[in-house]
């Protein structure tokens, strides 16, 4: 396992090809570890996500003195969700080893990589004693462009994120490809997407969305959160008309950042001076 220092007290350590440890020793690091295990993020970032984008979502967190987790999809684990299921239950091995199993987690998840969740998720409702120690420490839960909808918004997610250049020709491929291998498809899908509606996890949960995003259905997004309302899981959600997919930190830098920081600090998991 490599390990580089990226940046003045933060170190990155690549635990495989798709999955990368930062350990953050600064000053704000320290502050927090002052309170007990310092706190974890899982990032789980978009399809085909460039590093300098996700630097700017880790970097909040580095200020904040969290460690962060990046775990990375791939199109097989979307296109052949058995492979989805093998690298969910590595994540949750992963954060069961010695360097995690003490650390409160926070989850923020973008686009797709909320389908890589639910397939732990998945993982999670067949062994809920093997993974309490995980799923009684997720202390809250954001989602930013959520890819919910149908299995055609799905394939349009694919086309636009792996080969945006020919979307058209992908999007249409994928829907073939899941229509002759259903059941090793779409059945899958289905099963992942059930968690989200039936099992979540019982923990406070923000949703970033917006009214124009081709990828997730803002319509289904809200049933979502009223979904989990009347569950009794305290859910947030800050939508916008028009915005970006996986992009509203762009578009919206100041409502996002605050909307985070008031969220955050509503888990007690930061300290009350941190600055976004």
């Amino acid at each position: 396992m490599q390990k580089a220092t990226i940046t003045s007290g933060i170190t990155a350590q690549r635990i495989s090809k798709t999955i990368t440890f930062y350990k953050n020793e600064s000053k704000a690091a320290s502050m927090l570890q002052q309170n007990g295990p310092k706190p974890l993020l899982l990032l789980l970032p978009w399809l085909g996500s460039q590093p300098h984008a996700v630097d700017k979502y880790r970097e909040i967190y580095f200020r904040q003195g969290f460690d962060v987790l990046t775990v990375e999809s791939e199109p097989s684990h979307f296109l052949w969700p058995r492979w989805g299921l093998d690298y969910g239950a590595q994540v949750l091995e992963l954060l069961q080893s010695d360097s995690f199993v003490s650390r409160p987690l926070l989850l923020h998840a973008f686009s797709i990589g909320g389908y890589t969740f639910s397939q732990m998720m998945v993982h999670i409702s067949k062994n809920a004693q093997q993974y309490k120690s995980v799923t009684d420490r997720i202390k809250g839960q954001i989602y930013d462009s959520l890819v919910i909808g149908s299995v055609e918004r799905m394939a349009t997610g694919v086309g636009k994120m792996v080969l945006p250049n020919v979307e058209g020709l992908l999007r249409k491929g994928t829907l073939l490809y899941f229509s002759v291998l259903k059941g090793y498809t779409v059945d899958y899908y289905n099963v992942a997407i059930d968690m989200f509606w039936n099992n979540p996890p019982q923990t406070p949960a923000l949703f970033f969305y917006c009214e124009n995003d081709p990828l997730s259905d803002h319509m289904e997004v809200e049933r979502l959160l009223k979904s989990w309302h009347l569950r009794g899981i305290n859910v947030v959600g800050k939508g916008w008309k028009d915005s970006l997919h996986a992009g509203h930190l762009r578009k919206h830098p100041q409502e996002y950042l605050a909307t985070l920081h008031q969220f955050l600090q509503s888990l007690s998991m930061t300290p009350l001076k941190a600055k976004m």
